[in-house]
């Protein structure tokens, strides 16, 4: 089987990767320079292609002969920071999404995993854990990058000649998160001491990269076309995720945990401050509504229909911190 790998230096698509070749796959790697794909990826036996999401068709001819795309590449990382970032989400994370299924199609590529979010789910009204079948209207969602999740699922369902099959993962932590992500970014800062000694409040489900990268292989072996797959873990509060930080790192745990009023007015101020001191914001006020959502899912599906497993949180943090902590 041959597969091609969007976003192939990310913190989901390098584990991806690592578990295809694994797993026997042959694989194509997408990333926007060789000698990026080559640092994260080491020896691996993979062709490397250069392209950008920006110009898909620049590159939609490493597609011919290809059995399944898996695309993780997604703008996310900046949306976090300050800034207006919606009409880039518009164009990277839907119309460059759907263009890519659709030259994927072109060229005889059996089937299509996208990587969605389980941010684009609803909370239920009866209390119970939310499925897959409980998804928001774009016009309820308030966070604009769930939203353009939202926007490109519905846009892909419109793709023919492919088969689009979904992850929805929840919070993804890791190693191999170069870049790093919001999440790698919360371990690095951790290890160098700059994180404030509080926790704010929020909980979320939170989930290792490479058990949704192995479930990502199990989607496109064995799911029916069309199907859709939370891959979420388990809930997790802050304060759990940094005190797992500070047992496997040996460094102080948070104190307290703020309480929301002082959490919601830290965060203002955070996100104010930041262009006075050069950095981007620790936290901001988006970034806190999205980790107090209330919205509790359920992996079941993945769980029953496809063996998908999940490692503690513990172990995900544990390797986490020793990648980080080994330069690597």
């Amino acid at each position: 089987m041959h597969a091609f790998v969007t976003g192939s230096t990310g913190l989901l698509g390098s584990n991806l990767v690592h578990e295809l070749v694994q797993a026997g796959w042959e694989v194509t790697a997408l990333a926007r320079t060789p000698e990026k794909a080559r640092a994260q990826l080491g020896d691996l036996p993979v062709r490397v292609v250069a392209g950008d999401l920006e110009d898909v068709d620049a590159f939609a001819d490493a597609l011919t002969g290809v059995d399944v795309v898996f695309h993780t590449a997604a703008y996310f990382r900046e949306y976090y920071a300050s800034g207006e970032h919606e009409a880039l989400l518009q164009r990277l994370n839907v119309d460059a999404t759907v263009r890519l299924a659709r030259n994927a199609a072109e060229r005889g590529v059996r089937r299509f995993v996208h990587t969605s979010s389980s941010g684009t789910v609803a909370a239920r009204t009866d209390g119970r854990p939310s499925t897959e079948a409980d998804v928001l209207a774009p016009d309820a969602v308030e966070n604009l990058y769930f939203r353009s999740k939202v926007l490109c699922d519905l846009a892909l369902a419109e793709v023919s000649g492919i088969e689009v099959v979904t992850v929805l993962p929840g919070w993804m932590f890791g190693p191999r998160d170069a870049a790093p992500t919001n999440a790698g970014g919360i371990v690095r800062d951790h290890l160098a001491g700059r994180l404030p000694p509080v926790a704010l409040p929020g909980r979320t489900a939170i989930v290792d990269a490479r058990d949704v990268a192995r479930a990502m292989i199990r989607i496109a072996e064995h799911a029916d076309p069309g199907d859709r797959f939370i891959v979420a873990g388990r809930e997790a509060t802050l304060e759990e995720v940094l005190s797992g930080l500070a047992a496997a790192s040996g460094r102080r745990a948070p104190a307290l945990t703020l309480p929301w009023p002082m959490a919601l007015a830290f965060a203002w101020t955070v996100e104010r401050a930041s262009p006075w001191v050069g950095a981007e914001p620790f936290v901001t006020v988006r970034a806190l509504r999205t980790l107090n959502t209330g919205v509790e899912i359920s992996s079941a599906h993945a769980q029953e229909a496809l063996g998908v497993r999940f490692r503690p949180l513990a172990e995900t943090l544990r390797d986490t911190v020793s990648w980080f902590s080994s330069g690597a």
